[in-house]
């Protein structure tokens, strides 16, 4: 039994996403003493399956080279992983359960005519894993019957698994071809001196209780800067315009697990605290009392948040 993750990278280093789905793959190949092999796709990437090697748990680093990866086009990047999946006759096929992960992995599973297992938290068995369902409200355990599991890894079950310490060798694949279903025009890239959002170790989130995009970042950012956070917000904020899409946290936007998750504003939505519950420690400001935040908040402040956060971040 042979498990095959599928890494993200930005050509030079390996996304800490990817050190997560690695320690799921170990754990299913230890139920049948199997070995972990790791995908690094793209076109110039070869200082990233350098980084890759060094993983531990990693038993060979694949490396495919081609134009038509270079952009992460989920149609292509599907042909090569079935492609890989065809010839090297791998068992699991996982991906980490972000946006790239969640756009290939239904792609590949359906090319191999299996059904996807989506969002583990855990391993049981080589067959048998447990999800998330109903928003985070109920856990499934799952068994999958098919040859081929196509599994993505919600990454906040996971501990990551140590970047150094491995000694795996790299061998290269031939690239498949462009599909030429799709094509890529150009990106705009959203530049930002903050952590990133799922690897950060404190996270302020703020909610529509702030009212503005003006107040947000007057509120928010001064926080954030004192506590060297980076910054969140609710689906709520973000549909109003308050803060971009990729600062959402919650069901339909980012899971995280920060040491330290600061909900400002933020009622607590059921499908915001899908995305954040599983933090350490979670501290609430908010003025209604009644707010379900503060029913998972390991500390609440019942205040005006125009008022407390100013004088928290004056007080840090």
């Amino acid at each position: 039994m042979t498990a095959l993750v599928i890494a993200e990278h930005d050509n030079a280093s390996i996304k800490p996403a990817t050190l997560n789905t690695v320690t799921a793959a170990s754990q299913i190949s230890l139920f049948a003493d199997g070995q972990v092999h790791l995908l690094v796709m793209g076109h110039g990437a070869q200082q990233a399956a350098e980084a890759a090697t060094h993983i531990a748990g990693i038993a060979k680093v694949i490396h495919a080279d081609g134009q038509a990866l270079a952009h992460g086009l989920a149609e292509n990047m599907a042909a090569q992983v079935l492609a890989l999946a065809l010839s090297g006759g791998y068992s699991h096929i996982l991906f980490a359960a972000t946006a790239s992960g969640k756009n290939v992995a239904p792609r590949v599973a359906a090319l191999l005519d299996v059904a996807q297992i989506s969002d583990i938290t855990r391993v049981d068995a080589q067959d048998t894993f447990e999800r998330p369902i109903y928003a985070g409200n109920a856990m499934a355990t799952v068994q999958s019957l098919d040859a081929t599991k196509v599994i993505t890894v919600r990454t906040t079950g996971f501990d990551a698994t140590a970047a150094s310490g491995g000694s795996a060798l790299v061998e290269m694949a031939g690239a498949t071809p462009d599909t030429g279903k799709t094509r890529f025009v150009s990106s705009e890239i959203a530049k930002n001196d903050r952590p990133e959002l799922t690897a950060a170790k404190i996270i302020v989130s703020g909610g529509r209780a702030l009212g503005s995009s003006e107040k947000f970042a007057e509120v928010m950012t001064p926080l954030a800067d004192k506590l060297g956070a980076a910054l969140g917000a609710s689906r709520a904020a973000v549909d109003a315009g308050y803060a971009p899409n990729d600062w959402q946290v919650g069901q339909t936007g980012k899971i995280v697990a920060p040491q330290l998750y600061v909900a400002v504003g933020i009622s607590g939505a059921i499908q915001h605290l899908a995305g954040m519950k599983d933090s350490k420690v979670i501290v609430a400001i908010n003025k209604d009392a009644d707010a379900p935040i503060f029913g998972v908040a390991d500390y609440g402040l019942e205040a005006d948040l125009f008022t407390a956060v100013p004088e928290l971040a004056a007080a840090l």
